[in-house]
């Protein structure tokens, strides 16, 4: 028993010696959209719907080891080298989407990083609003990660805010806000 616990002891000190002792904490963006969910899930999941995220061009094949391809430069084409393509790896219709970047833009400064990471999307119903909550997973604790990390952190918040503007006051919460502040 002593020779097993002494050899289970070995192992897992290698296995810490080799494997990084803590990945980078997971990059949480997330935030209410007041549309409903089928609604907010067509935004993700359709090429024109696509287009509300602030993509000038997009083209989704929603299924399982299907694209979303999207390109943000208007002057731009997809399948150039500004395209980006996003790998469906899962999805729960109104529920869950989950990707990975299979191809970035040529000028993407992250090619390594990229390599580990994927991202789960996920969407709630909340009364009339939908809530999004969108998790970037797999990075680490190197520099060129942690980069990256802050890079989607800031993005993400971006085309969240971006998706919801054309849906804000429409909650009945929000209209009854937005009257109550206008008054003297």
């Amino acid at each position: 028993m002593t020779k097993f616990l002494a050899a289970l002891t070995a192992s897992l000190a290698l296995t810490v010696m080799v494997t990084p002792l803590y990945a980078a904490e997971p990059q949480v963006t997330e935030g209410f959209i007041n549309a409903p969910v089928a609604q907010v899930w067509r935004i993700f999941t359709t090429s024109e719907g696509f287009k509300a995220t602030g993509v000038a061009h997009a083209d989704v094949d929603l299924r399982i080891g299907g694209a979303i391809r999207t390109h943000y430069d208007p002057k731009g084409s997809l399948g150039d080298d500004g395209t980006i393509v996003n790998e469906i790896l899962a999805y729960e219709p109104e529920r869950m989407l989950t990707i990975r970047i299979k191809q970035a833009p040529a000028n993407f400064p992250y090619r390594n990083a990229m390599k580990h990471t994927w991202t789960v999307i996920y969407f709630t119903p909340s009364g009339e609003m939908t809530h999004v909550r969108i998790v970037g997973l797999g990075y680490q604790d190197d520099p060129e990660s942690l980069a990256m990390r802050k890079f989607f952190e800031q993005g993400n918040r971006q085309t969240l805010d971006h998706i919801a503007k054309p849906f804000w006051p429409l909650c009945a919460h929000c209209q009854k806000e937005a009257e109550a502040a206008a008054k003297p």
